[in-house]
């Protein structure tokens, strides 16, 4: 088999024995069984009661307004604004491992990239919420969209947050024909696979007539490559115009053109963590040990560990700035991020995104499935800290002393965090009961490589 690693010959990236009928044979038959394991079971239904949190509170929210939150003046922007930036960095990470790396012809990527891309979708529409819910008359939320009423008013084009929806909903809805797009030869090897009429009839319209001809492929390499060239420069963009919605105002703390690849370094970071935990869940539930080898777990451990080398550059120039600046009130915002109301949380995510990660330095802890499952997760809480900062910090110290205050979230503020938790695994869960978690397609031209039967 292909090798490539620290240690030549060491780990390879898919391990021998996996030829193309079991590639095939394994991942269309977990997909195709009749009765999901346990595990999965167990994932949904946890899944699914967090998902009823989510309702009960957005109803409840819909019923009495955002007065349940915690938001207030001088903190307006609370934990559905925070979470809104931690869930699209998320789904950036997935965007970057299946785009990006798709164009450097990466090959641990092929047996990774179904995987971010699924993760990407599911919090693509938990990121896509919650400004809706933070909007306060969340049922006018089409006027967001560029068109003229009957009063000939226009959305304010020069506002940046009309940049984010519009960069947003063009992100989702390319991300979608793109994750179809890479779909169409694998839906139609497991119409080929399924034994029951209703199965094929599903997988066969799914498949759009997918015969895997000469003609077939061309086109798709063709229209694969180039919507792979758009999506990556667009991720950049949309996490930078993310950053844009804090940069171009002029609250202290927020001010500062560094938001823009700060925002992208976090991308990188969290959603190559989360990909990270959701291939070895995956590769566990679905003993695809054969084909998530450790070649992958060692190539998503460096990934990590180059996003918080990038993020700890970040924290460097957001302490620079504040102190070198002649700034009085973006040094006090400062000072009280680091020793006063969101101290903790400020020096957590210092620890779970800078300090801790440094131990993938080490081979043997970047190989551990184990420590890089508590790492990546610790990660994911450390982002989640940082984007609360960012929210709230600059908010509740602001320019006039007269104007402080501090935030409490409520009760209805953690049911959405869990409920938008609950969503993002109830849409996984669902699709890893429909689609292959493994891009079988982009597999076997690694196994075809070697000559396997």
């Amino acid at each position: 088999m292909t090798l490539a690693t620290d240690d030549p010959g060491a780990l390879p990236i898919v391990r021998p024995g996996v030829t193309l009928t079991s590639l095939s044979e394994t991942v269309s038959g977990r997909l195709l069984s009749r009765r999901p394991p346990l595990w999965w079971w167990i994932g949904f239904g946890f899944a699914s009661m967090l998902l009823l949190v989510l309702i009960v509170a957005v109803v409840n929210l819909f019923v009495a307004g955002i007065g349940i939150w915690g938001v207030n003046i001088p903190v307006a922007w609370g934990l559905a604004i925070a979470e809104y930036v931690w869930w699209i960095a998320l789904a950036s990470g997935g965007t970057i491992i299946s785009a990006l790396f798709y164009l450097t012809r990466s090959p641990w990527r092929a047996a990774t990239n179904r995987i971010a891309e699924t993760m990407l979708l599911s919090a693509a529409a938990c990121a896509g919420l919650m400004p809706i819910l933070h909007l306060g008359r969340p049922g006018l939320f089409y006027w967001l969209f560029p068109y003229s009423t009957v009063m000939g008013v226009w959305p304010q084009v020069r506002s940046p947050l009309w940049w984010d929806f519009t960069c947003l909903l063009c992100y989702i809805l390319m991300s979608i024909m793109y994750y179809y797009v890479g779909l169409a030869p694998d839906l139609a090897t497991v119409r080929d696979v399924a034994k029951g009429r209703a199965r094929r009839m599903f997988y066969g319209v799914l498949a759009l007539g997918w015969r895997g001809s000469a003609r077939h492929w061309r086109k798709h390499q063709t229209v694969y490559g180039i919507m792979s060239a758009i999506m990556a420069p667009m991720v950049v963009s949309v996490h930078s115009v993310v950053g844009l919605d804090f940069a171009a105002g002029l609250t202290p703390g927020w001010h500062s053109t560094q938001f823009p690849p700060y925002f992208f370094f976090g991308a990188v970071i969290s959603g190559t963590a989360l990909v990270a935990m959701l291939t070895i869940l995956v590769r566990w539930g679905y003993g695809l040990e054969g084909v998530i080898t450790d070649y992958h777990i060692n190539a998503l451990g460096k990934l990590v560990l180059l996003g918080s080398v990038m993020l700890a550059y970040a924290y460097l120039f957001e302490a620079w700035g504040p102190i070198y600046g002649a700034n009085v009130a973006d040094r006090t915002e400062f000072a009280s991020r680091i020793f006063g109301f969101t101290a903790p949380a400020y020096w957590g995510k210092v620890a779970l995104n800078i300090v801790v990660p440094q131990a993938l330095w080490f081979p043997a802890v970047r190989r551990s499935k184990p420590a890089l499952f508590v790492i990546s997760g610790g990660i994911i809480v450390g982002m989640w800290l940082e984007r609360y900062i960012i929210v709230v910090s600059s908010l509740h110290r602001n320019y006039m002393p007269s104007y402080w205050g501090d935030y409490y979230p409520t009760v209805w503020d953690w049911a959405i965090l869990a409920g938008s938790i609950g969503l993002f695994l109830t849409l996984f869960f669902a699709l890893l009961r429909i689609v292959p978690i493994v891009a079988m397609s982009e597999v076997r031209e690694i196994i075809a490589k070697d000559g396997a039967p």
